[in-house]
């Protein structure tokens, strides 16, 4: 193998000296993305407003159509009855997703909350371990190395 040993061996060993045990490892549980969103404004908003009316005033349109059809003795046309509402409120959900963007829905992660659940604990110290262990034994590999090799002539 040509080239520096030390710049080939993080891409050769996923598991060595190069790895951080857990503990070292800060965690953030700030949400990036709802610091920086904001409130949908002026052209952008109008164009969610506009959208909604239109996919709206379709969706009451083609419920219409449907429901005539239905009552004429179409009875696939049920189906669609039925469809072209839940369809409508869905477009409403979503107009309301997209202007308030910064909403949270989801439980917020409390600051007192672990990382992960007390009965893994254990199971993380004794990984945090093994890698310890396997850290010392690449370092003591790489010292039988670096006294082994003999200089290039």
């Amino acid at each position: 193998m040509s080239g520096n040993r030390d710049e080939i061996l993080p891409r050769m060993c996923p598991v060595s000296r190069y790895c951080k045990p857990m503990a070292d490892v800060e965690e953030t549980h700030s949400d990036s993305m709802s610091e920086n969103s904001q409130r949908l404004e002026g052209t952008a908003a109008l164009r969610a407003h506009g959208m909604l009316m239109v996919g709206l005033v379709f969706c009451g349109v083609a419920f219409w159509f449907e429901l005539k059809r239905a009552l004429g003795g179409n009875g696939l046309s049920w189906a669609y009855v039925f469809e072209w509402p839940l369809l409508g409120g869905f477009a409403v959900y979503m107009w309301w997703n997209i202007l308030h963007p910064d909403r949270e829905k989801t439980r917020k992660r409390s600051a007192e909350k672990p990382s992960i659940a007390p009965q893994f604990n254990s199971m993380l110290a004794a990984w945090e371990e093994r890698q310890r262990d396997l850290a010392a034994a690449q370092e003591a590999h790489d010292q039988t190395l670096r006294i082994g090799d003999d200089p290039p002539s």
